[in-house]
């Protein structure tokens, strides 16, 4: 199936059955994705709860750490996610923990991951089939995560990159507001580019040809070390995504301003 990170509506209508899919409904301070899932959700697919299969718990690693092998293996498997059989992953936050999922079965060495392009919305939308009820019982899979498939940066590392993207709202990059984190502000050097930029108004990613002018913008092409960065490191994972779409390859750094803050030692820039 591998034909690049997304995915079209009618093409996975036309592949169910064929591939695990994965629901990652989430949304900070919205809907439990149970209880969304269980109101519908595409034929087959298998609930992933973002909090405790795609993050550890918060602490000086940031809000959202990586999961450690050891449990996201399991979860994937017990989702019905083998080495040999692609995967879509979906949410209904325009792409964000979708991405998140993506990044993380990539990294773990799954080589064929795609995003459904628009998520639940334009599933539904299209008025493609919806299944409700409990997640269904499947059969275990036989992934085996072995981690370093994809590029990560630390906060040691960070600012060494030639190009430090971070991927939140302008306003908490500028240091204006901060709803979340107890430090406004960005890290020194970093350029924006809100995860909102790579959508289209129909909430689908915006054309490959699109993402290399938005990211060329800001300094991100052909040649040059990119990373992004965002509040807890999982919508980052959303430009990281876009990147890929545009044909760009991108380090993510996971524990992204809640951790860099952390540390008081470590500059802040605002402004």
């Amino acid at each position: 199936m591998n034909a690049g990170p997304l995915v079209g509506v009618d093409e996975l209508a036309a592949l169910l059955g064929t591939v695990t899919v994965l629901d990652v409904r989430y949304k900070m301070g919205g809907p439990a994705g149970p209880e969304e899932y269980d109101a519908g959700h595409v034929p087959g697919a298998a609930y992933v709860d973002l909090d405790s299969a795609l993050a550890s718990a918060p602490g000086v690693r940031g809000r959202h750490p990586l999961p450690e092998a050891a449990v996201f293996e399991p979860a994937m498997r017990a989702a019905g996610v083998s080495a040999n059989c692609p995967v879509v992953v979906y949410d209904d936050w325009a792409g964000h923990a979708a991405a998140r999922c993506w990044w993380l079965l990539r990294y773990h060495g799954h080589h064929d991951v795609r995003v459904l392009d628009g998520g639940w919305a334009v599933w539904r939308a299209a008025g493609q089939p919806v299944e409700t009820g409990p997640s269904p019982a499947v059969a275990p899979g036989d992934f085996v995560a072995t981690p370093g498939g994809m590029s990560v940066v630390s906060a040691e590392d960070a600012q060494d990159v030639d190009v430090l993207i971070d991927a939140r709202a302008p306003e908490r990059y500028r240091g204006e507001v901060e709803p979340i984190d107890p430090v406004a502000g960005r890290i020194p050097g970093a350029v924006n580019v809100p995860t909102g930029r790579n959508l289209a108004a129909d909430g689908r990613f915006r054309s490959a040809e699109e993402l290399r002018e938005i990211y060329a913008a800001v300094g991100a092409v052909d040649g040059a070390s990119v990373a992004a960065y965002c509040g807890s490191g999982v919508t980052a994972a959303h430009d990281v995504l876009a990147l890929e779409v545009a044909g760009l390859r991108a380090a993510l750094y996971p524990g992204s301003w809640s951790e860099w803050i952390a540390d008081p030692s470590r500059p802040v820039e605002t402004g």
